[in-house]
């Protein structure tokens, strides 16, 4: 029974991060991508899961039947499982919004919430049930190891599924299978908890019916065409309207094609990003032939995503001698040229064009060539990824690629008749970048915008006389950019307005160690969606350290104030308040080495998947080493305190490393020497998070005899602070703070965490 039981732990972390990052993904198809989005669903799935585990699990203890409640929870999580996949994919249909239109913050926040908490909930009660279990059937182990344990055995399941979704699940099976299979295993595995209780109570025969009757179906629905149904049937519902040709999952993310009779739209995650045969001609020929028409003698142009479907086409049309281009998910390209149409055929298998299925950003670091114009066909920094694409640091690495009198064109949303202060603060602070990097930057307003940077001055000189001359002289052959057109753009009343506009605007630049520009995107995005809400973000902006300081301060102030009055209850949760900001500190690091690493080297993804492995094995290999050495700890509230002060330390060494290595990140040998350096620091966080969790199990056992309130309570504040980590990390600290700050304040949180518990242990007369 015990090592069925360490089976059950060890896929319940199997199953807990397979259906986090299986419906993850699939809410990022109905949210766009959003970043902020991403933000809200893990918060989500951390707090009800907490939720489940504290206040759930914790009746393990009034139960008689434990194993059947542990089967019953576990049988509701694999029957719910398919069910939230169906009801994702069907969600804007429920909602009433139409395939294409965006989700507001509170609908995000409200689906994403009622979708999770059966799954999130029952998962995180398995957690301390299972505790509980596992110490009834271990009785030679101590309660303390017995908490340390099942928090190793999960951890290890949460790699197996990350490592087994990431290189097993995403290239062969859709998320219906995926579903399915997980349910499946769910329901195999209570079977074989129920074998040696069958004949005790009615409860486990009616259990062992109903995971008899979910796994014959599961099974029957892999192994038969009627999961390929749902499948089809839930997309269908899910881009009601349109004829989906074509629906795939990369480790990029997904890809969807639609088709209206000869037209094609290609989408991902569920943004459309070209259109063909037939292109958005007004996007595509102002873009193209307004930057290119700026330059005297254009021969070698790089195009940075946004290529295919009519931007290549329309280059072609000048005297160019090479077309390099680049693009993120090389998924995409391969779409495409399944669904050929004769303006990609014709523009991709032009011997001028040469692709490089490459991270456009990790393309300019390592190429040794040199460009007339360099294009990013991304208009908005909306996530990390493309935020790279607008900083002061891209900014320089390409004035360092283009020739004398090159130039960059990039584009951001705009418009001709108003600008909201978050639409004037995304231009102006991606404009103010542009300006610190190049002496000339030319502005055309418009219902996008199109900023043309170069180091020449020639730039600044550009005339609508000039660019109709050369559209004559090259013989173009366009539908929409004529001389008078041209005039219409170029007017210097469009530039004057624009300025008048962005006037009172940020005055903030964009940096990878500080992506603002992601964040006055996010903040665009929910003024369009989330009007009522336009204030947070707002407030958010004026955020910096001391006002951080300001509550934390007052939080352990009062805390201590209380303390010292005699009330027990306030240094009980010491302990929990330190694990919480550890949870918290854990997450932070992760997101802070994962956005790093996507600033040096762009998004890829296997080497990403490695940095969070690295860290899910730190966890697992202190939580096993803590646990094994537990019973030989004396002075385990004074190692408690080490680890403290360890996990401080690392808060200032995690920039310290970036700052001091920065000045020579553009050097192949520290970009080869980081692909070690970022694993091995990942590796070090999650041993620092995991070795406190079993040493805090144990004190706080000390305190309190009740395993199960223990381990629902600890796991529970661990969650939580991960919640608040993965909340405002991703949205609010990094962007805004950026690197240096954020960990500052996530040392001053472990300071206050380690002064509590140095007065909870006097108090209590812990500390010898």
């Amino acid at each position: 029974m015990r090592r069925c039981l360490i089976f059950a732990i060890v896929v319940m972390g199997f199953s807990g991060i397979v259906v986090q990052i299986l419906l993850l993904r699939e809410f990022l198809v109905v949210f766009s991508g959003n970043e902020l989005a991403i933000g809200i669903i893990l918060a989500n799935w951390l707090i009800l899961e907490a939720f489940g585990s504290l206040f759930v699990g914790k009746r393990v203890e009034h139960l008689k039947e434990r194993l059947e409640a542990f089967v019953g929870l576990q049988l509701l999580f694999s029957l719910c499982l398919p069910l939230a996949v169906y009801s994702i994919r069907i969600l804007k249909e429920l909602v009433g919004v139409i395939p294409g239109q965006g989700l507001g913050m509170i609908t995000v926040l409200y689906s994403s919430f009622l979708v999770f908490a059966p799954l999130s909930i029952t998962h995180g009660a398995l957690f301390t049930f299972g505790c509980k279990l596992y110490s009834l059937h271990s009785v030679s182990e101590g309660k303390a190891s017995s908490i340390g344990k099942v928090y190793v055995h999960e951890t290890l399941g949460t790699i197996f599924g990350a490592v087994a979704f990431t290189y097993l699940f995403v290239p062969f099976l859709h998320s219906v299978l995926i579903a399915l299979g997980v349910a499946l295993l769910n329901s195999l595995l209570c079977l074989l908890l129920l074998g040696s209780s069958l004949h005790k109570s009615l409860t486990s025969r009616a259990l062992a019916g109903g995971s008899l009757v979910c796994l014959v179906l599961c099974g029957y629905l892999i192994f038969s065409p009627k999961a390929d149904k749902i499948h089809h049937l839930s997309i269908s519902q899910q881009w009601r309207g349109q004829e989906v040709v074509h629906y795939q999952n990369s480790i990029y993310g997904n890809i969807t094609v639609t088709q209206r009779g000869e037209q094609y739209t290609f989408f991902s995650d569920g943004i459309s990003i070209l259109t063909a045969p037939v292109p958005d001609i007004t996007f595509v020929e102002e873009f193209v032939h307004l930057p290119l028409l700026s330059h005297p003698l254009p021969k070698k142009v790089l195009v940075i995503s946004g290529g295919a479907g009519g931007v290549i086409h329309e280059i072609l049309k000048h005297p160019v001698e090479k077309v390099d281009y680049t693009e993120l998910d090389p998924l995409l390209l391969e779409v495409v040229q399944r669904f050929p149409t004769s303006l990609t055929e014709a523009e991709l298998a032009d011997p001028r064009v040469n692709i490089e299925y490459l991270d456009g950003r990790f393309f300019i670091k390592g190429t040794p060539h040199r460009y007339d114009l360099v294009l990013v066909g991304i208009s908005n920094p909306s996530t990390l990824q493309i935020n790279r694409l607008f900083s002061k640091e891209f900014f320089s690495l390409v004035k360092g690629r283009l020739e004398k009198g090159g130039i960059l064109v990039t584009v951001l949303p705009g418009s001709l008749t108003y600008l909201s202060k978050e639409l004037g603060d995304l231009n102006a602070c991606i404009l103010n970048t542009l300006k610190g990097v190049y002496p000339y930057v030319l502005i055309i307003p418009g219902d996008f915008n199109l900023f043309l940077a170069s180091s020449s001055s020639e730039v600044s000189l550009i005339n609508h006389t000039l660019l109709s001359q050369r559209l004559n002289e090259r013989g173009l052959e366009v539908s929409l950019l004529t001389p008078s057109h041209i005039k219409y753009k170029l007017a210097s009343r469009w530039v004057d307005w624009f300025s008048a506009s962005i006037k009172g605007a940020t005055e903030k630049i964009n940096q990878d160690f500080s992506p603002l520009g992601m964040f006055y995107s996010l903040a665009y995005w929910n003024s369009l969606f989330s009007p009522h809400t336009k204030w947070l973000f707002r407030w958010f902006e004026q955020v910096d350290l001391r006002l951080l300081i300001i509550p934390l301060s007052i939080f352990t102030l009062v805390f201590l104030i209380i303390c010292f009055k005699g009330s027990t209850i306030f240094t009980e949760l010491s302990i929990p308040f330190a694990i919480m900001a550890s949870g918290f500190a854990g997450m932070i690091f992760d997101l802070a080495l994962i956005y790093t690493f996507q600033t040096l080297y762009g998004y890829v993804f296997h080497q990403i998947g490695v940095l969070v492995a690295a860290f899910m094995v730190g966890i697992a290999a202190g939580s096993l080493a803590m646990t094994s050495l537990l019973e030989n700890v004396k002075r385990d509230f004074a190692s408690f305190i080490g680890l403290e002060l360890a996990l401080i330390l690392f808060s200032g060494v995690l920039p310290a490393i970036f700052l001091l290595f920065s000045p020579y990140l553009d050097r192949p040998a520290v970009l080869s020497l980081f692909r070690v350096i970022f694993p091995a620091l990942s590796l070090v966080s999650g041993l620092l998070i995991g070795t406190q969790f079993p040493l805090a199990s144990k004190i706080y056992l000390k305190r309190s005899s009740d395993l199960s309130g223990t381990a629902g309570l600890l796991y529970g504040a661990d969650l939580a602070g991960g919640w608040l980590g993965g909340l405002l990390g991703g949205v609010l600290l990094l962007p805004v703070l950026g690197l240096i700050q954020t960990c500052t304040a996530v040392a001053l949180l472990k300071m206050m965490s380690l002064l509590i518990l140095l007065v909870s242990a006097i108090l209590n007369k812990e500390l010898r």
